[in-house]
């Protein structure tokens, strides 16, 4: 079971409230765990956090130079402003940013695979801790590996026309237009699915029946 018991209240928020951020700016997480590592690097030094700071402007100011995409920027951009607008505080101290860090990143792979309008992030003083099923879902998520012509199991769980809403793994909800299988599902039925097309974080993007 895995507990949050290392995470005060305020850092889970902080964490909670970081990956929000970042997965509505729809950041790469792979993006968000090289950063991770460079701060593991010199969490042991005394100006740690001025240092990572520092690193996240060099990522934004040279990014263009050292990116493997055209968005890879605009991943450094978000990792900076998040950290910039929920780390500062805590910049004193490196291992604490470290924690939240790590959290922030798997909680990422939990919220990429829950419709994003049922997460918001928290203004209110009263901060709430990542709960047990929270933190079981985010390790699940971050183990999970897809690939292209992937053949998966697929619940439906709602269809509008040709548009069919499919959950799997009772994680991943994901809406397709299946106008030539649409007629022939039904709501509750498992059906077998194939990966058609995946997200640079390894999430899945589109995918198609097969049944």
């Amino acid at each position: 079971m895995l507990t949050t018991e290392s995470l005060t209240e305020a850092e889970s928020q902080l964490a909670h409230n970081l990956a929000i951020t970042l997965v509505k700016e729809d950041t790469d997480v792979n993006e968000v765990g090289k950063v991770i590592a460079y701060l593991r690097s010199i969490v042991e030094q005394p100006d740690a956090g001025r240092r990572f700071f520092s690193y996240l402007k060099t990522l934004v100011t040279n990014g263009w130079q050292i990116g493997h995409s055209g968005r890879t920027i605009g991943y450094y951009r978000s990792i900076e402003r998040a950290c910039n607008q929920y780390l500062q505080s805590q910049q004193a101290n490196a291992q604490t940013m470290l924690k939240i860090l790590g959290w922030a990143m798997r909680l990422m792979r939990y919220y990429k695979v829950i419709p994003i309008e049922e997460i918001s992030i928290s203004q209110s003083p009263q901060v709430q801790q990542i709960s047990e099923r929270q933190a079981e879902i985010a390790k699940v998520a971050s183990n999970l590996k897809f690939n292209v012509g992937q053949i998966l199991d697929a619940t439906v769980i709602a269809k509008k026309g040709n548009k069919v809403t499919y959950e799997i793994l009772e994680k991943i909800k994901l809406t397709e237009k299946e106008p030539k299988k649409a007629e022939f599902i039904s709501e509750g039925q498992i059906v077998r699915v194939e990966v058609v097309d995946i997200k640079e974080d390894g999430s899945i993007r589109k995918i198609r029946c097969i049944d």
